[in-house]
C-alpha cells in the first residue's frame, strides 16, 4: 500500500478545501464592493412565495405572465426568506410593453404590500394605458409615499440598472445612474396618501418582487447590508 507524508496530505486537503470554497453557492460570494447575490441564477433557493409565477431562465429571474394583477395577493409575490433592515439593493431589469411589477422593501409576507410594507414601482411609463396615473404610481416611485423623477427609463426591451438604498429613515432610488427619489421617511413632502401606508414605520422586513400579470426579467440581483 502506498503511503503519503503528512505534509502531502495536508496540501491535498487544503487544495480540496479551496476548490469547494470557490465552487460554493454564489449566495455566499461577496464582491469587491461588499455585495452578495440574492439570486443564484440557477434556482429559487433563498426565496419563498410565488415560486410558481417566477421562473429561472438562462440565469435570469423572470416574472412570467399570469392572471390579472389588480388585487394584491401573496400568490403573485416572491419574497426573500431573510429579512433586511438597512441595505443597498442593486439589480437589472427589462420590461415588455405595458409591464408592471414592484420591489417590496421592509415588507411583511402578507397584506397589501404598498400599505403594510413599502413598494417601489417597476413600470413601463411609456405605455398608453398608464398615461393618467397618479404621480406616486410611475416607475421608481415609493408607492403612496414619494413620486419619482420621470424620463430616465431606457426604451422597452433594453436592460435598466437600478439601485435601492434604505438606511434608517432615509431612502434613495437611482435609475440608470440618476437619483430619481431621495427622501426622509419621517418628513415626506408628498402627503396625499400617507394615511393609507403604515409600512413606512417598519425598521426591517423582506425584500420581494410583486407581480402584476406581465413579464419582467431580472438579473444581477445583489445586496449589501449597511
Amino acid at each position: 500500500m502506498k503511503t503519503y507524508k503528512a505534509s502531502t496530505l495536508f496540501a491535498a486537503c487544503a487544495a480540496l478545501a479551496l476548490i469547494v470554497s470557490l465552487t460554493a453557492g454564489p449566495l455566499h460570494t461577496q464582491d469587491a464592493d461588499g455585495f452578495v447575490p440574492l439570486f443564484n441564477g440557477k434556482n429559487l433557493d433563498g426565496w419563498q412565495g410565488a415560486t410558481e409565477v417566477y421562473a429561472v431562465e438562462d440565469g435570469k429571474l423572470v416574472c412570467t405572465k399570469h392572471g390579472p394583477g389588480e388585487k394584491e395577493s401573496t400568490n403573485k409575490n416572491l419574497f426573500t426568506t431573510k429579512e433586511y433592515a438597512d441595505f443597498i439593493l442593486r439589480f437589472e431589469f427589462k420590461l415588455e410593453p405595458g409591464a408592471n411589477n414592484g420591489v417590496a422593501v421592509r415588507s411583511p409576507l402578507e397584506g397589501h404590500i404598498a400599505e403594510v410594507g413599502m413598494e417601489i414601482q417597476i413600470l413601463d411609463d411609456s405605455a398608453e394605458c398608464y398615461k393618467n396615473l397618479a404621480p406616486h404610481q410611475y416607475h421608481g416611485s415609493i408607492y403612496l409615499l414619494a413620486p419619482a423623477k420621470r424620463g430616465h427609463l431606457k426604451p422597452v426591451g433594453e436592460w435598466n440598472n437600478e439601485e435601492i438604498m434604505f438606511q434608517g429613515r432615509r431612502a434613495r432610488i437611482t435609475l440608470n445612474g440618476v437619483v430619481i427619489v431621495e427622501v426622509d421617511l419621517d418628513n415626506l413632502e408628498y402627503k396625499k396618501y400617507l394615511d393609507r401606508n403604515t409600512g413606512r414605520m417598519r425598521a426591517k422586513g423582506h425584500i420581494g418582487f410583486l407581480g402584476h400579470g406581465s413579464r419582467v426579467e431580472f438579473r444581477n440581483i445583489r445586496i449589501k447590508k449597511l
